[in-house]
Formats: structure tokens, C-alpha cells, sequence
């Protein structure tokens, strides 16, 4: 790159939705321009004045119909009136939303027309019941395909990758893998209090996984609930800047990261996948992000994937080269993506753990590597070796479809 790019002053919201004590269904719930503001106003705190910033994106999939609210880069004056009257625009990608918006803010930096970008992501799901959300989620597939899927559209695509890998490879042999990605997520999630299964106390969870045996008449085929991301309410805020713009926020390196390398790709939505137990556009992001940044992902001490569903984390952990094609149960299985295994992913809980409010994922992912590589993760902080100092995060759009990887270095 021409110049280098920072990340830092990274703040989430509560991930709300099931799981967390004080989400209640049948009670009104905090709406969109709240969390707009709440992520943005966290970030801002940070630097102690809103004028440091140059612009506002906004990362967002669907609030145009779960909350009948278009036109969301009208709100960055909303989180301060010194960002009324400059550059503001939300954009689309599916689950990606929140990646396109790091990718766009760096872009802006790296063209010169901002010093400082205000990156953020949001998503408020919980405004309808779960099979009308399938049904608005559809629509980051083709939806033409809408009438001939499951009605739980994208866990009924996943699914079918599911049965597929247990065709090719054993039944046993994926769930276990698949119910240690569940287990690590859970257990990762109780160290973020903002977590969406932070208060989840279950003393057993691979006892209860084992329990919940995938029935397609209840559900999906080849998933159970236990498999799937969380239907959540919530938003993530970081900064992107330019060196220049670092020294004008006052912000030390030590507490920002560098961006050294990223990738979006994107496939032709209209095709199936070209192989059920591969994330094709996954591999070749992280591919190119990892090239761009001139290192081996033997030197990434930490990775943040989309885990929408537990077997997209072990197609995932193949696509990455962590393990061959058809290896990746046995990888997690073994406890190697633990936070004390030999590459510690989703630190926080991940898409099933933390959750999935759609268009702020990518974002949320970023803030978690800010937080890791920086030494400000709390309780959920993991060990990060000084010849291992990058970190890395893959949001994914769709069913493999648009993939933003970037690879970030300690400050």
C-alpha cells in the first residue's frame, strides 16, 4: 500500500436477542438510532472530539425492511452534530455489510480525501419472528432460488453443505468437530460481557449438543439450533486512519493496529457453490490478504472467521490451509482453535457465541483483533507471541459469496 492505515478506538455494543437476560420478546426494545448512536458515541469518547473525524460508513444489510429505515448515512449527526454536514454513507454486502464498510473507510484514507474514517456496522433483527427474518435473510442469496430452498433459507443452504461433508468424511466424525466449534464459542463468549451467550451458564454444553440431534422436521436436515449464529440486535465502531491522521487523534501506535494486507472478492451470485465442502471465495480472499501482506498464516497469532454456522467454521479452517480439505473436524476437534490451541479463533464467541447482527459483524470483528493485538480484551484476552503479532478477520456475505479478509499488525 502507499501509505500505512490504522485501526484503533474500536467499541461494541451488547449483542441483544436470546441468550441475554435482559432481552425480552414481548417488551419494546432499543431501535436502530440507538445503536447507531451508541457505537458511534463510544468511538468518539475515545478522542474527546467528533471534528477528527473526516467521515462516517455505515455498514448495514436489511434495515430497510426490518425496520423500514433506509437511508442510514443520514445518522452519522446523529452521534455527534460535528459530523453533520461531512461525508456519510451506509453500504450493502449481505453479512459482509460490516466488512465493506472497514474496506470503504480505507479506501478513503488511502486515497487521500480522509485522514480519519468512522467505520461503523448495524443491524436490529429482532423486529419480526424468525421465519419472516428467514425470509428477509434470503435475500443475501439469489432470491430467485427463494421458492425451491428450505423454508429457514440460509440454514437450510448450509445444511445441505453439512450433509454433504458427512457423506464424504462420517457423521460422527464432523459433529464432533462441529461440537467443538459450538463449545469454544460458548466458553469464549462468557469472557465478553457483551456477548450475546455471556450469561449462558450450561454446565455441559457438548452433553446438551449431543442431545439435539438434527431434525429436519423441526428444523434443517443436517443442523440444529445449537449450529446456527444468533438472530441479534447490536452494533461495532472503530476508526481507520493514515498516520498523519493517528497523530491527529493523539492516539499512540501501541494502542492501534496496521493493516498490512486485505482482499474483498466476490463470486457470481447466481451459480452454486463449485463445491459444497469448499469455501472457494473464503480461500481466495485470505489468500491475496495474506500475499498483500507479505507474511504466512504461520505468523497470525489470532483469526476472527464467520462461523454463520458451526460447519462453516471447519470449512473455513480448510479454506484457510489451517488443515487439508475433509481434516478441518479433526483440527477443531482436537481443541486447536481454542483460545489455548495453536490458532485461537473467534476469542469473543464468534457469529454462535457473540453474535450476528448482520451488517455489524465484520466490524465487530475488527474491534476484537484491535482489542487482542492491543492488549485491551479483558477477560477474553489471549496470549499473542511476539514472532506471531497479526491477527486476522474473514466476514463473509451470502453463502460464500462476497468475502472481505484483512490482516492487521500490532502497532
Amino acid at each position: 500500500m502507499q501509505k500505512k492505515l490504522y485501526m484503533t478506538a474500536g467499541y461494541n455494543t451488547v449483542s441483544l436477542g436470546t441468550g441475554r437476560k435482559e432481552f425480552n420478546p414481548k417488551k419494546e426494545r432499543p431501535g436502530i438510532e440507538h445503536y447507531i448512536s451508541e457505537a458511534g458515541k463510544g468511538v468518539v469518547k475515545q478522542i474527546g472530539n467528533a471534528n477528527k473525524i473526516d467521515e462516517t460508513v455505515i455498514g448495514n444489510f436489511m434495515a430497510a425492511r426490518f425496520n423500514k429505515q433506509a437511508h442510514l448515512g443520514g445518522f452519522a449527526g446523529l452521534v455527534d452534530d460535528k459530523l453533520e454536514y461531512k461525508p456519510s454513507l451506509s453500504v450493502e454486502g449481505a453479512c459482509a455489510s460490516g466488512g465493506l464498510s472497514l474496506v470503504s473507510g480505507m479506501r478513503s484514507v488511502l486515497a487521500g480525501t480522509a485522514e480519519v474514517a468512522l467505520s461503523l456496522g448495524v443491524e436490529v433483527q429482532n423486529t419480526v419472528k424468525a421465519i419472516y427474518g428467514a425470509d428477509i435473510l434470503a435475500g443475501a442469496g439469489w432470491y430467485q432460488n427463494r421458492k425451491s430452498g428450505h423454508a429457514y433459507f440460509f440454514p437450510g443452504q448450509f445444511s445441505d453443505r453439512a450433509g454433504v461433508y458427512y457423506e464424504k468424511y462420517g457423521y460422527d466424525y464432523a459433529r464432533a468437530g462441529m461440537r467443538q466449534w459450538f463449545v469454544n464459542a460458548i466458553e469464549n463468549a462468557r469472557l465478553d460481557p457483551d456477548a450475546q451467550e455471556h450469561h449462558n451458564a450450561t454446565p455441559d454444553l457438548a452433553g446438551l449438543y449431543d442431545k439435539m440431534k438434527p431434525n429436519g422436521k423441526a428444523f434443517v436436515d443436517h443442523l440444529n439450533v445449537l449450529d446456527c449464529s444468533k438472530v441479534s440486535d447490536g452494533a461495532s465502531g472503530i476508526l481507520i486512519s493514515s498516520e498523519e491522521g493517528l497523530q491527529k487523534l493523539g492516539i499512540d501506535k501501541s494502542q492501534a493496529v496496521e493493516i498490512v494486507g486485505w482482499s474483498q472478492v466476490t463470486r457470481n451470485i447466481t451459480k452454486d457453490p463449485v463445491d459444497p465442502v469448499e469455501l472457494t471465495t473464503i480461500k481466495k480472499a485470505a489468500e491475496q490478504a495474506l500475499e498483500k501482506a507479505g507474511i504466512t498464516l504461520d505468523q497470525v497469532a489470532t483469526i476472527e472467521t464467520h462461523d454463520c454456522f458451526s460447519i462453516a467454521g471447519l470449512l473455513a479452517v480448510e479454506a484457510l490451509g489451517l488443515a487439508e480439505k475433509g481434516k478441518g473436524a479433526e483440527y477443531v476437534a482436537a481443541g486447536n482453535t481454542a483460545r489455548n490451541g495453536a490458532m485461537p479463533m473467534n476469542t469473543t464467541g464468534g457469529l454462535i457465541g457473540w453474535g450476528h447482527p448482520t451488517g455489524a459483524t465484520g466490524v465487530h470483528q475488527a474491534v476484537t483483533i484491535w482489542q487482542q493485538l492491543t492488549g485491551n480484551a479483558g477477560k477474553a484476552q489471549i496470549n499473542i507471541p511476539a514472532n506471531r503479532p497479526y491477527g486476522m478477520t474473514i466476514n463473509m456475505g451470502g453463502d460464500d459469496v462476497t468475502v472481505v479478509a484483512i490482516v492487521y499488525k500490532r502497532g
